[in-house]
C-alpha cells in the first residue's frame, strides 16, 4: 500500500505538518492513517521539534501505554488499529477521510458542519480520560477522525497519569507550536504557572483548555474544564 505525507491545508498558510512530533502518513484513498515516530526533516520542513532519539522514544512509549489503556476500557472512542509496527515505531489506523479539523477547513471553533454533536462526543472522550486518571494535553481538532459518525481520538504521546503528580512546562515545549506558545504563555501568567517549576497535572489540563480557546467555542471550553474540577 502506498503512503504519502499527510498535511493540513490551512488558509493563508498552505500545507502545514499535521503534527509536531511524529511524521503523519496517509494512503491514497484516505482509509489508513499512519503515525510514524520518526524525525523526518522533509516532512517537518526543517522545523523539527523532537530531534533527541531518547525523547522520541519516550513519546512512542507514552503513545503505546495510554492508547492501550484506552483500548482496554473505552475502545469505542478510538480508531480501529490495523497494525502496530514496534520495530519502526508506526501505528496504522483505519479512517474515513481527513481529520475533523481538515474537514472543517482548518478554521473556526465550531465543527457542527462536520459532526453535529461534536461537543457531546468530545466531552464523552474527555470524561473517559478523567475516569482513567489521564491528563491529555494534545487537544487539537486534528487529533480526531470521524468514523461512521463517531469521533475517534488519537495522539496519546502527550498524556500523563495522575500518579505522575507534576511536570514542568519547560520540559514539554517541543510538543507545543510557536504560535500556540503565545496563548500558552499568556494564560500561564494569568494562572501563575512558572515555566521551570513543577506544576500540578490538573492545573496544566486547565491551562491546555485555555490555550485551545482559539480552536473551540467558549461553551465547549467551559464544559471541558468542569470535567477536571
Amino acid at each position: 500500500m502506498d503512503y504519502q505525507y499527510y498535511f493540513n491545508n490551512v488558509p493563508g498558510k498552505g500545507l502545514c505538518r499535521n503534527n509536531l512530533i511524529y511524521t503523519s502518513l496517509i494512503n491514497n484513498d484516505k482509509t489508513v492513517f499512519c503515525k510514524w515516530y520518526h524525525n523526518d526533516t522533509d516532512y517537518h520542513r526543517g522545523m523539527n521539534e523532537v530531534v533527541d532519539p531518547n525523547k522520541m522514544q519516550e513519546k512512542w512509549d507514552r503513545e503505546l501505554k495510554y492508547f492501550t489503556l484506552m483500548q482496554e476500557h473505552y475502545p469505542q472512542h478510538l480508531p480501529n488499529v490495523l497494525e502496530i509496527d514496534t520495530e519502526n515505531k508506526k501505528i496504522f489506523f483505519e479512517i474515513q477521510g481527513s481529520d475533523m479539523w481538515e474537514q472543517a477547513g482548518c478554521i473556526g471553533k465550531e465543527y457542527t458542519t462536520v459532526i453535529p454533536d461534536w461537543q457531546d462526543q468530545m466531552l464523552e472522550i474527555l470524561q473517559a480520560h478523567r475516569n482513567l486518571g489521564l491528563f491529555k494535553y494534545s487537544l487539537h481538532p486534528s487529533s480526531y477522525f470521524i468514523v461512521d459518525g463517531k469521533m475517534k481520538s488519537i495522539n496519546y504521546f502527550f498524556t500523563y497519569h495522575e500518579s505522575e503528580k507534576h511536570i514542568k512546562v519547560s520540559d514539554v515545549l517541543s510538543h507545543i507550536s510557536q504560535e500556540r506558545r503565545v496563548e500558552l504563555f499568556k494564560y500561564m501568567q494569568k494562572m501563575g504557572i512558572d515555566l521551570d517549576a513543577d506544576s500540578d497535572l490538573n492545573q496544566l489540563q486547565h491551562l491546555a483548555f485555555n490555550s485551545f480557546s482559539n480552536n473551540y467555542c467558549d461553551e465547549f471550553i467551559e464544559k471541558a474544564k468542569n470535567i477536571y474540577v
